[in-house]
């Protein structure tokens, strides 16, 4: 008996149910009955069971190391391919240059200072965001350094270009035609960004023929051959200075290739003044042009469709709202920002600038009408205020296609 008056060892009889309890409460598990409704076998266990009858049985395959390692190997790999694909497929484009321009000058036997010297003075002003590039030619028939590429792709390297077109030493003959296959081939070198609008080859020549082949109609197909397997489309300005040979074949050679006629000079100062054109005002007027191209017709459309609100026809007003949303010259403008700083250039932007502005007011006009028309209200005053904004627009868009025309007469051969 101990001092509570119970039989020695009665403390460790207690009920069933009180035991199960006690053990439960210290982390034990209950004995189960003789013949449970379930049974545990927690021999490898890596589940959890939840309540006191049940069973559970977990079957693993443990897989090798070397196949274990292999598949970590490959799903690493499709990450990498995956996040490689996105990188190509839509990052890298965004760091694309509006433009890519190759200037590729003679080197042969004739006054290649006054081609340097322009080429010089002018790169400077070319376009900030513009990737650049120099190539000559001149030299031996069959020598590999009959051309070379002085100054690679990039953007930025105006100051590297100057300076390269300093040292370039005169060669003995015209190697037209290698000079210009390697210049379209330099596009097309690995990894190279393509241009989002323009790829061009400014050539500056005083040689209309190539000095290792007589065979004129031989050398343009091999070039038009190699700029059509180049796989891109590849703009050619020919400028033939004090050309000593017989200039038809230049023309000829941008006939063959689908090209504006070379622009013929004969002093360093047209030189420089033709070649300042194609290297930062004609940039300037095709991407002014575009913004008038792109505008302009959703605004004439938007005309169309608002006078056809009074027969109830919504579907012609939605039609040419949507289109006049879609209409973005966000790019073109972004060119202008990094382009020259010639007045008739900023003047330009300026213009593309409000031209986009007052394209939005336009849009947001024809909104509020069609909103108005559309559930009854007095459309009076809506359409007041879309006139209004249409009218400002024409005006604009008036005065830019002015200013493009008289621009364009300043360029060489007149008007185009």
């Amino acid at each position: 008996m101990d001092e509570r008056g119970l039989p020695i060892g009665a403390a460790n009889k207690l009920p069933r149910e009180t035991s199960d309890v006690i053990a439960k409460a210290h982390g034990e598990l209950a004995e189960p009955d003789a013949d449970p409704k379930y049974t545990v076998n927690l021999g490898r266990a890596k589940g959890v069971v939840v309540g006191d009858n049940a069973r559970q049985w977990n079957t693993f395959w443990e897989l090798p190391k070397s196949v274990r390692r292999l598949l970590i190997v490959l799903l690493v790999g499709l990450l990498v391919a995956g996040t490689g694909f996105v990188a190509v497929r839509w990052i890298v484009p965004m760091f694309a240059p509006v433009y890519k321009t190759t200037f590729l000058i003679d080197a042969a036997e004739g006054d290649l200072a006054s081609v340097t010297g322009a080429l010089t003075t002018i790169v400077g002003n070319s376009g900030e965001r513009d990737s650049q590039s120099l190539r000559s030619f001149g030299g031996e028939c069959g020598s590999e350094e009959n051309t070379t590429q002085l100054v690679g792709f990039g953007t930025g390297n105006r100051q590297e270009i100057a300076e390269a077109a300093r040292s370039v030493r005169q060669g003995s003959k015209a190697t037209l035609q290698r000079g210009i296959v390697e210049a379209v081939a330099d596009f097309t070198t690995p990894l190279s960004l393509k241009a989002r609008q323009v790829n061009r080859i400014i050539v500056v020549t005083r040689h209309g023929e190539d000095a290792c082949d007589p065979d004129a109609e031989f050398v343009q197909n091999q070039i038009r051959d190699r700029v059509a397997a180049a796989g891109l489309s590849i703009e050619f300005r020919f400028i033939g200075y004090r050309v000593s040979d017989d200039g038809d074949r230049l023309a000829e050679l941008a006939t063959r290739l689908g090209q504006q006629e070379p622009a013929f000079t004969n002093s360093p100062e047209e030189l420089e003044r033709v070649l300042a054109w194609f290297t930062t005002i004609e940039p300037v007027l095709r991407s002014s042009q575009s913004v008038v191209t792109v505008l302009n017709p959703t605004v004439d459309k938007l005309n169309s469709a608002t006078k056809s609100l009074e027969d109830g026809r919504f579907d012609l007003a939605e039609s040419a709202l949507a289109q006049a949303r879609a209409a973005v010259v966000d790019l073109q403008i972004e060119d202008l920002d990094g382009r020259t700083s010639a007045p008739e250039a900023v003047r330009l932007r300026d213009m593309s600038v409000r031209l986009r502005t007052l394209q939005g007011e336009v849009v947001a006009g024809a909104e509020a009408l069609l909103d108005a028309t559309r559930s009854g209200r007095n459309p009076a005053g809506p359409l007041d205020v879309y006139t209004r904004a249409a009218a400002a627009y024409n005006a604009e868009a008036q005065k830019m296609t002015e200013a493009l025309t008289s621009l364009r007469a300043q360029g060489p051969g007149g008007v185009r």
